[in-house]
């Protein structure tokens, strides 16, 4: 993964719904940005050492600017507080080069976008992506009320509003989200996007599944996961250094590194992003991420450091 950053300036700052901050950043040297596709996200240096990943909302074929949108979470571990106090119009910041684990498919016949919440924002890059290239596809928006969601105007302003739907939880049961009725007969090669909170992601997703879309064809990005980091201690032999420690039960592998000098990158400290992966050379991981697909999982030579953990007693890592 590259570590490499340029210097952004907050070019715009917006409050929108309740407590989402809309920012449009650009480079600070007034170039155009790195392109991107469709579902990326770049991570923000914040100050501190703190460093956390946010999904792009604008357009990829537009260089001149990034726009996010960051919810102000009430149990933040301090990232998405620190944005909203910092991301001032006019205040400059590092960013990372994009990265994607989220890409459109390529193939599909139709596409449908779920985004609950906040989680519409990589929704919006799809959108924009799929319109521009004349593909068919509809995006549902969901949230709790209208009041509460960001980018509404953006959207029923857009290119592409009338594939957009909105389903909010204080309105009349027939504007609710039926996916029976969006996917129930959806054609051969249709593909279903889905961020969000995590239980209503996972309902969307169980829903698909019971309709018979095949498991190919549910792509899914986690904004935030509950994950129990603690269990067994175990030690962690660092191939490279020869250094080895051991990994106390209510201690993260990261943390355990940190304690010898071996520094690990982290971002979303959540096992979501994928910024702390490392190679397993020997060992069996326990894996806590959602990362990682089954099947990744299962191959057992790759760990999310900030939160799996091990089922063997001694994991050999590549650092």
């Amino acid at each position: 993964m590259s570590e490499e950053t340029l210097q952004a300036l907050v070019q715009r700052r917006e409050e929108q719904g309740h407590n989402v901050l809309v920012v449009d950043l650009v480079r600070a040297d007034g170039g155009p940005l790195p392109a991107f596709d469709a579902g990326a996200h770049i991570d923000l240096h914040l100050g501190d050492g703190l460093v956390r990943p946010y999904s792009l909302a604008s357009a990829p074929s537009a260089r001149d600017r990034y726009r996010l949108g960051i919810l102000k979470d009430p149990a933040s571990r301090g990232g998405s507080v620190a944005a909203h106090q910092r991301l001032q119009a006019g205040a400059t910041l590092r960013i990372g080069l994009p990265r994607n684990h989220f890409p459109l498919a390529e193939g599909a016949t139709h596409t449908v976008l779920v985004g609950g919440g906040i989680g519409i924002t990589p929704m919006i890059a799809m959108a924009h992506a799929l319109s521009e290239a004349g593909q068919s596809f509809e995006l549902h928006y969901c949230g709790r009320t209208e009041a509460a969601c960001a980018f509404l105007d953006e959207l029923r302003g857009s290119a592409f509003a009338a594939q957009v739907h909105t389903h909010f939880d204080n309105g009349s049961m027939v504007q609710r989200l039926d996916l029976d009725a969006v996917l129930g007969q959806a054609a051969p090669g249709t593909h279903l996007y889905v961020c969000g909170p995590g239980g209503f992601m996972d309902w969307v997703i169980g829903e698909a599944q019971g309709l018979g879309l095949p498991e190919a064809q549910i792509h899914k990005e986690y904004f935030q996961v509950a994950s129990d980091t603690s269990g067994k201690a175990f030690d962690v032999v660092a191939q490279k250094s020869g250094q080895r420690v051991r990994v106390e039960a209510d201690q993260s592998i990261v943390e355990a590194l940190a304690g010898i000098g071996i520094k690990v990158q982290v971002s979303c400290v959540q096992g979501v992003c994928g910024t702390c992966l490392c190679t397993v050379l020997e060992g069996t991981p326990d894996h806590r991420d959602v990362f990682l697909t089954e099947d990744e999982k299962a191959d057992n030579d790759q760990i999310l450091l900030c939160c799996s953990r091990a089922q063997s007693d001694t994991l050999v890592l590549d650092l």
